[in-house]
């Protein structure tokens, strides 16, 4: 009888997760949508303002960068609203937000266009990703919340892999016009499907405070750390391939591949950690993996090292994000989830930000050697204050840090 009993309850739970795991799959898709237009218009991009438009570098870099602004500004304010306004609505009007910027792009406005729609755009996928997550953690049970986070992020990952082979293809079929108009019409259908997904969020009323408000103090320790753990993917995107051509080794795009296979593998393979292990002693290691990764990076002496050093560091910083987010969302509480999850992903963009300019600083003064162990040392500070830190303030609520598996 009791196998019996044992049996009937798992069909039970099963019917019941059947609902969630379909709402999982309508946010996903839904994200996907958003991230799947950026990635398509990020190759074209950068020849468009210099074979059409006829500007510069610097405008290139002008145009390339100016979402980062929005986005770091956006998350905050998107994450608080998804909490007294709901996570369908934000995402919808991310959505169409992020749609919007893809039309932008057709405006005969030239450069100055061309940054007011990556503008646009910082605002709307940012606001996509924030009310997105919050609305994944609210699906999903709580011991298993680490997972969901890390298998939502493949949404993003995926959408900035296969979006720049999608944009290739239209751009070589059509034209530049095609290509936005499909980074404007792709988010649409994205918003017609977050239409369809339940919202089991019931909205709050905003706390006090104004501004002070959008950054709960718990987010603070975790958000930093993300931010250290970035600076190191900014000296890693913007310079690996130059720190092995100065070595004489050739092939250094297979070090972007062999990073952005290794973040995918862990997420599908290893997400479950974080919720096994516990977040902080998950978040340990991953930091500890990506300053090995790019301590190794920094002296590999052939590709094949390289490739290694990219691999652990690419586990690593896979990890690092959920367990992070967990930390995160622990300590601000459920009712400013989206609060959280706003302010803490905000701290991504400003470490991708500070990063590549920092090691541009770094390799002028010193060398490129030297660059990618100052993102090494980053990532091990942000090991101590993610982990040691945010340790110290979690009494009370390591329950929902490490929830049983």
């Amino acid at each position: 009888m009791s196998a019996r009993a044992g049996a009937l309850e798992r069909l039970r739970d099963a019917r019941r997760e059947r609902p969630a795991l379909a709402a999982f799959a309508g946010v996903f898709a839904a994200t996907l949508t958003a991230f799947l237009a950026v990635g398509a218009v990020l190759p074209v991009l950068p020849r468009y303002v210099k074979d059409e438009l006829g500007a510069g570098d610097v405008a290139v870099g002008v145009v390339a960068g100016a979402f980062a602004f929005t986005a770091v500004v956006g998350r905050p304010i998107g994450g608080r609203l998804a909490d007294t306004r709901g996570r369908r609505l934000v995402v919808t009007i991310g959505l169409l937000v992020t749609g919007l910027a893809g039309a932008l792009y057709l405006l005969p406005l030239g450069v100055p266009g061309l940054v007011l729609a990556r503008l646009v755009l910082g605002a709307g996928d940012g606001w996509v990703f924030t009310a997105g997550l919050s609305w994944i953690v609210d699906l999903a049970p709580a011991q298993r919340r680490g997972q969901a986070i890390g298998l939502f992020g493949l949404a993003v990952w995926g959408g900035l892999s296969a979006g720049p082979v999608l944009g290739e293809a239209v751009l070589s079929l059509a034209s530049y016009e095609a290509v936005f108009v499909f980074a404007a019409l792709l988010p649409v259908a994205g918003a017609v499907i977050a239409r369809r997904v339940p919202d089991r969020h019931v909205p709050t009323a905003a706390p006090a405070g104004g501004a002070r408000a959008l950054l709960p103090p718990g987010v603070l320790a975790p958000g930093i750390a993300l931010a250290l753990a970035n600076v190191g993917y900014g000296t890693m995107s913007g310079f690996v391939v130059l720190l092995l051509a100065d070595r004489d080794i050739g092939n250094g795009a297979a070090v972007f591949t062999a990073f952005a296979t290794a973040v995918v593998g862990a997420r599908l393979l290893l997400a479950h950690l974080p919720d096994r292990l516990g977040a902080h002693v998950t978040a340990a290691a991953a930091g500890a993996a990506e300053a090995t990764g790019l301590a190794v990076l920094a002296v590999a002496p052939s590709l094949g090292v390289a490739l290694a050093g990219a691999v652990v560091m690419g586990a690593g910083f896979a990890l690092l994000f959920p367990s992070l987010a967990l930390i995160a969302l622990a300590r601000a509480g459920e009712e400013r989830r989206g609060t959280a999850m706003g302010a803490f992903t905000a701290f991504f963009d400003v470490g991708v930000g500070l990063g590549a300019p920092l090691a541009g600083a770094v390799a002028a003064l010193a060398s490129y050697e030297a660059a990618f162990f100052v993102g090494a040392a980053a990532a091990a500070v942000g090991v101590v204050v993610g982990v040691v830190v945010a340790r110290g303030g979690d009494e009370g609520c390591e329950a929902e840090v490490t929830a049983p598996a």
